[in-house]
């Protein structure tokens, strides 16, 4: 009877790569690998014959792929997975890479890790990926009915103390006033490699829990931030990803407050941008459920502003007048001298929260009231907010275009596109299809014409 043929087995090249990376031998590596699994109640017994197995292709079983992981993620001071060391053997599949809202604080760090990384590869799966409504729903109820972790301490790698977490806000900070300036398309490939090369080491790292907590919060806070920066560079697919891993790690920062920003601010906003007005509601009341008890009066303001969004789309205007009225009210309550507004919510002002209602009037055939809010928001917008300022002008052409003021509609439309050209912004870009879009029925006018042909060279 002939042998029965072997399997030839692929060599772990990304084993190998990390262990060369980490500068540690074989024998090194098993050493730590014992360790850990000791820290976890293992007796391991690998040594540098073992290592030379896994790299060749050899698969160690039950919990070995993670501690490896670990081990060689303490040695590098970041964040390893096991599909980064080669032995996720189809657990991970990249395709679902950051859509999942991990039951666990370990694995929350993993994925979103693994996502940053992934970004920074450019992989094509990540931008070119569609966005599903369920993918952002589900997340929402699995935060809803999730206790927030009782523990986020870690004892690996680097001390981590209050002065990273600072240098965390005040990159966020930053980051966040050149978006503002100067659109997503200048400072988003700078946030996701800050995101992948520093803020996954200090995740990563050795803290304790209140030091843990406050990071979580400040790493939740710049991965929404670049989840916005996906929906202004026109990958909606990826900024889903973000959103779900921002709101995970709101989750373990103990922040239901800003859990519920993320449902509200971000999630709901791309689900207007997809066209799904249910959604957008339910996400906003999902926010105020989630995060009654723990939000100031400007928080919610915004939430109800948000839903007030959702119901307008569907052509609901009663209840989009209810609660535009209690938006209206909350932010009437709002007290800046308080102190009590997370650094987060402080830009919603009136000047917002006029923009989501010249929104809502707008999508509700509105056109004096669309035009009203419409200036009172660009009346409160300083200079720094172009690309907000940029959509206003946007807001205000459109209802003058409603109200069939075609030139004076044309004229308020070319001041949008000078101040996007300075830009680069595909949210700005896509008001501007919109609202050309609109005056398609009065392409003969002369004021039509000249605008389209502003609008080309300012494009070219």
């Amino acid at each position: 009877m002939a042998a029965r043929p072997l399997v030839a087995r692929q060599p772990n090249e990304r084993l190998q790569a990390l262990i060369q990376e980490a500068g540690c031998s074989n024998a090194g590596l098993a050493r730590r690998v014992n360790m850990v699994g000791a820290e976890r109640g293992l007796d391991l017994r690998y040594d540098k014959t073992s290592v030379a197995r896994w790299l060749r292709g050899q698969q160690p079983r039950g919990r070995a792929p993670g501690i490896i992981a670990e081990a060689l993620g303490r040695k590098l001071g970041r964040t390893v997975t096991i599909d980064e060391i080669g032995m996720a053997n189809g657990k991970n599949l990249a395709s679902g890479v950051g859509l999942q809202f991990s039951p666990t604080v370990l694995g929350a760090i993993e994925q979103v890790c693994e996502l940053w990384r992934s970004d920074v590869g450019r992989r094509d799966f990540l931008s070119g990926s569609a966005v599903a409504a369920s993918a952002l729903v589900e997340p929402s109820r699995d935060w809803l009915i999730t206790a927030t972790d009782p523990q986020v301490a870690r004892q690996a790698g680097a001390r981590v103390g209050a002065s990273d977490v600072a240098a965390v806000r005040a990159m966020t900070d930053a980051l966040n006033d050149l978006d503002h300036r100067f659109g997503s398309g200048h400072v988003r490939p700078v946030v996701v490699h800050y995101l992948n090369s520093v803020v996954s080491g200090l995740l990563a790292g050795s803290y304790r829990d209140s030091v843990g907590r406050q990071l979580f919060a400040a790493v939740a806070r710049l991965t929404e931030l670049a989840g916005y920066m996906a929906v202004d560079t026109g990958q909606p697919g990826l900024a889903q990803r973000y959103y779900i891993q921002a709101l995970r790690l709101a989750q373990a920062a103990g922040d239901r407050a800003y859990g519920g920003y993320v449902l509200a601010a971000s999630m709901s906003h791309l689900a207007a941008q997809l066209g799904n007005p249910r959604e957008i509601a339910q996400l906003a009341r999902a926010a105020q459920e989630g995060a009654r008890g723990h939000i100031t009066p400007r928080t919610e303001a915004m939430f109800l502003a948000a839903e007030a969004r959702g119901h307008a789309l569907m052509g609901d205007a009663r209840t989009c007048d209810t609660v535009a009225a209690r938006a209206v009210a909350a932010l009437e309550h709002a007290d800046p001298e308080a102190g009590d507004d997370p650094v987060w919510i402080s830009h919603f002002d009136q000047a917002y929260l006029s923009d989501e209602l010249a929104h809502c009037h707008r999508d509700l055939n509105r056109p004096d009231a669309a035009a009203r809010a419409a200036r009172e928001s660009l009346d409160g917008h300083p200079e720094t907010r172009a690309r907000r300022r940029a959509i206003g002008l946007v807001l205000l052409a459109t209802a003058q275009l409603q109200r069939r003021e075609v030139e004076q509609a044309c004229h308020t439309g070319t001041r949008a596109v000078e101040l996007l050209a300075g830009l680069r912004s595909s949210r700005g870009t896509e008001y501007l299809e919109d609202f050309q879009q609109r005056l398609e029925p009065y392409g003969e006018e002369p004021a039509v014409r000249e605008f389209g042909a502003r609008l080309e060279l300012a494009v070219a």
